[in-house]
């Protein structure tokens, strides 16, 4: 009995133990969350704090410290949608930085004038006239360069260096004549080629008859069956010269005849005539430039090769053609290979320098290389 009662009397004082633990854990754990939300709490209101005090030294004390109103001026508004580009002194300020062009258009401009001013200068002799010997009135033929002759003279007495001044304006008015009748019939027969439709296969079969024939059978006939002369070799050059001119700016005019300006220029009743010089033609002038300075030397070339083969030009008229076909014929003597290397240079000058001046001039006319 006694052990009965001292059992239940120690059941229950563990279990009182039990309670008292249990009710100090929770008392424990509730201290420690209401902690951890007053630090919370805390936290956020110095972060609230903090953001107060930076924006209220940050805020501006009057909304005119943040906005200003601009001004409306007219002639600032003006200014702005203006530019000042210019085609043609875009294209003059490209051409000039390419150095080498400009030396050759000094150079080639330095030629043209003198070939042009040569006659009228002092002490020129006629290129025509056979200078004799005063004292034994014989011809000089053959004299070397010398103080008198600067280029000596020829196999019948003729002064040299009024020669090739000579043949130079011939070869020049040849090469500039040629060139414009190519760019004035090329022109024109390929605005009507490309822009009209219905002249497409017509121009297109006349295309390829005269294309298929070679220019020089064409100048060689031409020589056969006309005079020989200087109307007769631009007649023979520009037959059949035009072709290519031609085929060109059809194959421009068809690339931008259909753009949408065109269109709507079209649509807004613009007269054909317009359209043509104003929407389609400014935008070849490179590569017309350039078809035209490349024109001037293939048609000195051609009549060199004409004169050289003997179905040019008379002997009466001087020209690059006939010089060299002259110093052809002696320069196998070394004492008078200076007939053949003298218009020879002169030929290499005018040529390269007309084609290097056109090349540039084209590159430079070319609105894409504009900045």
């Amino acid at each position: 009995m006694a052990r009965t009662i001292r059992d239940h009397v120690s059941e229950k004082l563990e279990k009182n133990m039990e309670d008292c633990l249990r009710e100090e854990l929770r008392g424990d754990k509730t201290t420690n969350q209401a902690e951890t939300t007053a630090d919370k709490k805390s936290a956020t209101n110095d972060r609230q704090s903090t953001s107060s005090e930076n924006g209220s030294n940050a805020a501006p004390a009057d909304e005119a410290d943040l906005f200003t109103f601009a001004e409306y001026d007219e002639a600032e508004s003006e200014r702005a949608g203006y530019t000042n580009y210019s085609y043609w002194g875009s294209t003059v300020r490209m051409f000039f930085k390419d150095k080498g062009a400009v030396f050759c258009l000094i150079v080639m401009i330095a030629i043209i004038a003198f070939t042009i001013i040569q006659p009228y200068l002092p002490g020129q002799r006629d290129p025509y006239t056979i200078n004799t010997d005063s004292e034994l009135f014989i011809p000089l033929r053959n004299v070397a360069p010398c103080a008198e002759y600067w280029f000596g003279t020829n196999s019948i007495g003729q002064d040299l260096w009024a020669r090739i001044w000579a043949g130079t304006r011939t070869s020049l008015f040849i090469g500039f004549a040629v060139a414009m009748v190519e760019a004035v019939v090329g022109i024109t027969m390929g605005v009507l080629w490309g822009y009209v439709r219905k002249l497409d296969f017509l121009f297109t079969e006349i295309y390829n008859v005269l294309d298929n024939i070679p220019q020089t059978i064409v100048l060689i006939l031409i020589a056969y069956i006309m005079t020989p002369s200087v109307k007769t070799l631009i007649f023979a050059m520009s037959l059949t010269g035009w072709i290519g001119m031609a085929r060109f700016i059809r194959n421009q005019i068809l690339i931008i005849r259909d753009r949408d300006y065109n269109l709507a220029s079209r649509c807004l009743g613009t007269p054909t005539k317009r359209l043509v010089f104003k929407n389609l033609l400014p935008y070849l002038v490179s590569v017309i430039m350039l078809r035209m300075a490349l024109a001037i030397p293939a048609a000195i070339g051609n009549e060199v090769f004409i004169t050289y083969i003997g179905l040019g030009l008379p002997a009466t008229t001087a020209s690059l053609g006939q010089l060299i076909e002259d110093g052809r014929q002696v320069m196998m003597n070394a004492s008078q290979r200076y007939q053949l290397i003298f218009p020879a240079v002169v030929l290499s000058i005018v040529t390269i320098s007309f084609y290097i001046v056109g090349n540039a001039f084209s590159d430079a006319a070319d609105p894409k290389n504009h900045r």
